[in-house]
């Protein structure tokens, strides 16, 4: 039935003369999520800004188009609507009855109309509306009734140069459009925090490329993939992830050869972030992402956080899950459909580097002095691990 879905934002409503620029972002995301659905579709914005997406295409797959508006950062709802041209209120009363009919199988509930007449030529007032439409609705169907203040159903009726009827509003993800903050480059592993981080930042507008640590042989394929198609999953929301993936064995030997063993994770994640750092300088990032939050493991204390970020010179680190304990993040993960993948057993760091009794409390200096050991080695193997990185293009394109 429906061939209109009105779009509503937030945020963007408030960015004054900048604001059509962000309309504009919008309704570019909303046309690249559509391309995955089979039909002609028209994304259009009349004067006052309002987003609607129109459907050309005889046929079409309605939930295709609401799964696909459901995953647009920057809407935050969808309505399917109901376009008439006739407004005279006598052809209205008989569309209203249509809308229900089609909408709602149980014709047994209360109901409001909510008349809002921005055509102020309009003969009626919007009360005198809405007295004549619940009129036509109760007279229709007796199982219904009329209740202002708490109705189970309110369908909404907008005057203008046509009418639009609608009663359902979706969820959708909220945010801003991407492409509107920049960029920056998501560590990435096969956990379930950073694929959230990643969600997250996304959600704000920001475009993600991602680096991922590889370490064959003590690292599968299998784990690789799993990478892979957390990106892909990650990229419903964010769209196309350029996926950086780097051999980390050789450094991993060398500091596990050269360090301390319980500093080995801690001067392990700053070479990570400072190789991290190297590609999100040569893909123009204004940042690195994590999906650290305090004091989940040793290396995610205050003073571990401390030391990490220390290895990075240029840019500024990004944790949009710091506060959050982990069953928060297991509920978003959860949301976004990447819990499953993560959980999946193909471990992305092999045990042997991990450290039994890793510091808790690590001392820069002590960290920078333990780092000296790799002098003679690690501008040869940071070297060749820039040489070999291997780039994977995930999601839509």
């Amino acid at each position: 039935m429906f061939r209109s879905f009105l779009i509503k934002y937030g945020e963007i409503g408030v960015k004054g003369k900048n604001r059509y620029i962000f309309e504009d972002a919008l309704m570019k995301q909303i046309k690249y999520a559509l391309k995955k659905v089979d039909g002609e579709f028209a994304v259009t914005k009349d004067q006052g800004g309002r987003i609607f997406v129109e459907v050309k295409s005889d046929d079409y797959d309605h939930d295709a188009v609401l799964n696909a508006l459901r995953h647009v950062f920057g809407v935050i709802a969808f309505c399917p609507v109901v376009h008439v041209e006739d407004v005279s209120i006598d052809n209205l009363r008989k569309e209203i009855v249509k809308y229900v009919d089609a909408v709602f199988e149980d014709k047994n509930f209360t109901f409001k109309i909510n008349t809002r007449r921005a055509h102020k030529s309009y003969p009626m007032t919007s009360m005198e509306v809405d007295a004549a439409l619940g009129e036509a609705v109760l007279t229709a169907f007796p199982g219904t009734k009329v209740d202002v203040h708490h109705p189970q159903v309110n369908i909404r009726v907008e005057i203008r140069e046509i009418v639009h009827i609608y009663s359902q509003e979706i969820e959708g993800a909220g945010g801003m459009p991407l492409g509107t903050n920049g960029k920056t480059m998501l560590l990435l592993s096969g956990g379930i925090d950073s694929p959230v981080a990643g969600y997250m930042t996304a959600k704000r507008g920001v475009i993600l490329d991602a680096v991922y640590f590889h370490a064959p042989p003590y690292t599968s394929d299998r784990a690789k993939q799993k990478v892979i198609d957390l990106a892909k999953l990650v990229s419903d929301y964010a769209g196309p992830v350029y996926l950086h993936i780097v051999n980390f064995t050789a450094i991993q030997m060398a500091i596990y050869e050269k360090c301390p063993h319980d500093e080995l994770t801690i001067i392990m994640r700053r070479y990570m972030m400072r190789i991290a750092e190297h590609l999100a300088n040569a893909n123009d990032c204004l940042g690195l992402v994590t999906g650290e939050s305090i004091g989940q493991v040793a290396s995610q204390t205050l003073q571990s956080l401390y030391v990490t970020d220390s290895a990075v010179s240029s840019m500024p680190v990004y944790r949009p899950l710091i506060g959050m304990d982990k069953q928060e993040i297991v509920d978003m993960a959860e949301k976004i459909g990447t819990y499953e993948t993560s959980i999946l057993p193909y471990e992305d760091c092999c045990t042997i580097f991990v450290a039994k009794h890793p510091v808790t409390k690590p001392k820069r200096e002590i960290i920078e002095r333990s780092e000296k050991n790799l002098s003679d080695v690690i501008e040869g193997l940071l070297e060749e691990a820039y040489a070999t990185e291997e780039l994977v293009i995930v999601g839509r394109g």
